[in-house]
Order: C-alpha cells, then structure tokens, then sequence
C-alpha cells in the first residue's frame, strides 16, 4: 500500500533513522529528526528545531529546495481539508515576516490529521 500511496501521492509517514542518515550533514548541532511526512518526492521534517520544507525538483530530482522554517516563525497555520468535489486538501503557513501563507497541497489520503497534529505539537511544545 506504501508504493500506491507514493504514487498517488499522499503523505506516508518516513522511518526517521533512514532519513536522519541522509540529513545529518545539514542538520544543526543537538538538532533531531522527530518525524517526517513524505508527498511524492517532497517531505514534511519535524525536527526539534524546526520545519523543514524538502521539495525534489526536475525529472531527475537531483535539484533540490530545503526551505527552513524555524517553529517561532510560525504565527498561525491552517489545513483546509478536501471536500466532495476537490480532492486535495491545502496546509497554509503563515510566517510572521509574511503576508503571503506558504502554502502546500496535501493530496486524498494524505495524514492531514497527523501534519496538522504534529504542527501543533511542535509549534506549542
């Protein structure tokens, strides 16, 4: 069901022992993968310290954007859950040198409780 799920591309949740082998070099000191969420090729970190935004890009996926969102940035988010006819639902973060939300689609069948979960236990803790 994993490989279904990639490829429809909902979030499955990733073994952080495997993802905290290939992340290490960027991570801080004393920084710790908590838990991650995974999208296609794109993934959701939860570290101690903060949000990590992975997005792979191009056909190849060797071109890669770690976009870093500290949790005391973040000054509220919001999930919009699918409804009948749209099938994706949207998580939209708002940091607070920001208007704009980032905002990013979370496909059918994706965790949207545990990523909203998880944002608010790292946000509030």
């Amino acid at each position: 069901m994993g490989i279904l799920n990639g490829l429809l591309g909902n979030a499955t949740e990733v073994k952080v022992e495997d993802l905290q082998k290939e992340l290490n070099p960027i991570l801080a000191d004393g920084e710790s993968i908590e838990m991650a969420y995974k999208v296609l090729r794109d993934m959701y970190v939860f570290t101690n310290k903060r949000l990590l935004l992975i997005d792979k890009q191009g056909l190849t996926g060797k071109k890669v954007d770690y976009h870093t969102i500290p949790y005391k940035s973040i000054s509220h988010f919001a999930v919009e859950t699918a409804g009948h006819f749209d099938m994706d639902a949207e998580l939209k973060i708002w940091i607070s040198s920001s208007k704009d939300p980032i905002i990013k689609t979370l496909k059918k069948g994706t965790d949207v409780v545990g990523i909203q979960k998880a944002m608010a236990n790292f946000m509030f803790n």
